[in-house]
């Protein structure tokens, strides 16, 4: 497929994925969008000029919503169906391509609108997925000989996160406070986060509702997954350290994730499945799966001190989940939880067995013992105020290239 439109070869947008998001258009309204390139097209005004009138299923102007929930709950034949439309409209000799008053009417240079959250998230959950982030982990605060915990390879684990506190690329995040145990002192202190994180994650997203008491299967999951996003799960890890015990994750977490705003379906990763790494012990019967579940996403991460430059700090891939999304989904599910569309499920921090692939400063740092240096002189145990922390996220293969973008923000002093 060559497109009509214009854009380099390193694109994250080629004609190829066709993401779906949300946007502020000449400032004026809000809408569901895609991208190609540097273009953003305003679908809700290809949906009035006639260009989806031919699929079965669509029958309403979904993408005037503020969130592309309405859209993915139409299910995989509808969506399915636009996607490829969208691919159509944009090749070289297209209807649209010789249609040069919609083109002026509905496509945008990109830095004329504004992202926005491409979701409602009613629910949101994060894995732990990676093995070997959690031996890593497990190394450092508990056994090194032991460092993963008994049931680690026998289930996704995983808890329940806070839904309200997700925001969309560019969002600033103040720096949390919370209390603290220093490992000097006989009891808490309390004040702003001394150990500010992030963790390199991607997130897919479900395009259905079910009845408590349903379960979703690994074969049927892919059908309940409309896309992914990157994902960054930032993190006190002194506050996390001293509340974690017994009930997980809280305080040190629920203050602010960010997502990139665009969604890239399954569909358009599809050419860059790959094999999950081997599994053993052998996993309980609704946790096996057939075929690849796994995809070889390249993953970059990078940091910028204020008035400075980035410095790429971690190189990982997505290919490294221990436990991939049909299983995740299914065990999420297994006992009768009910899902709802724009439900959002993260990784875990993504590192490989390399030390560049690290997704964490806890890791990359060793809890703080060996520090970065950035490229102006300055060292970086942790994340410091008016640090920019970066995440980048694409897959190439045979010349076809399909990418998230990027997830970026900024941490701001405590309020």
């Amino acid at each position: 497929m060559k497109s009509f439109v214009d854009y380099s070869s390193n694109s994250d947008f080629s004609i190829h994925n066709i993401p779906f998001g949300v946007a502020v258009f000449n400032k004026e309204y809000i809408g569901c969008c895609t991208r190609i390139g540097d273009q953003v097209i305003d679908l809700a005004t290809l949906y009035d000029l006639g260009y989806f009138e031919d699929i079965e299923g669509l029958d309403d102007n979904v993408f005037e919503a503020y969130t592309i929930n309405e859209f993915i709950e139409l299910g995989k034949p509808v969506t399915n169906a636009v996607r490829t439309k969208i691919q159509t409209l944009l090749q070289e000799g297209s209807i649209l391509s010789k249609d040069q008053k919609t083109i002026e009417e509905a496509f945008y240079d990109l830095d004329k609108v504004k992202m926005m959250m491409p979701v409602h998230i009613p629910n949101y959950t994060d894995f732990y997925s990676s093995i070997e982030h959690a031996t890593n982990v497990g190394k450092m605060f508990r056994d090194p000989a032991n460092a993963l915990l008994p049931n680690w390879k026998h289930l996704p684990v995983g808890y329940h996160g806070r839904a309200s506190s997700i925001v969309v690329s560019g969002t600033e995040i103040n720096r949390p406070k919370g209390q603290m145990k220093p490992a000097d002192a006989d009891k808490p202190v309390f004040g702003p986060c001394k150990q500010l994180d992030f963790e390199l994650e991607m997130a897919f997203i479900i395009n259905k509702n079910t009845e408590m008491g349903e379960s979703i299967t690994t074969k049927d999951a892919e059908d309940a997954i409309f896309g992914m996003v990157i994902f960054n799960d930032w993190s006190a890890r002194d506050i996390q350290s001293w509340e974690y015990v017994p009930l997980g994750p809280f305080l040190a977490k629920n203050f602010g994730s960010s997502i990139s705003p665009w969604v890239v379906t399954l569909e358009a990763l599809e050419p860059f499945r790959t094999a999950s790494p081997a599994q053993d012990p052998e996993v309980l019967d609704y946790l096996k799966f057939e075929g690849d579940k796994n995809y070889d996403i390249n993953l970059e991460v990078y940091i910028q001190p204020e008035n400075g430059e980035q410095n790429l700090i971690c190189e990982s891939n997505y290919k490294h989940m221990y436990w991939n999304m049909t299983q995740q989904l299914a065990h999420h599910t297994v006992n009768g939880c009910n899902v709802e569309v724009g439900d959002m499920y993260a990784s875990g921090t993504i590192s490989g067995s390399d030390p560049k692939s690290f997704g964490s400063m806890l890791e990359l740092t060793w809890r703080g013992q060996n520090p970065i240096t950035l490229s102006n002189g300055e060292e970086r145990k942790f994340i410091e105020d008016n640090d920019t922390v970066t995440m980048k996220a694409w897959a190439e293969k045979d010349g076809i290239r399909v990418g998230f973008g990027e997830v970026s923000g900024k941490i701001i002093p405590t309020l």
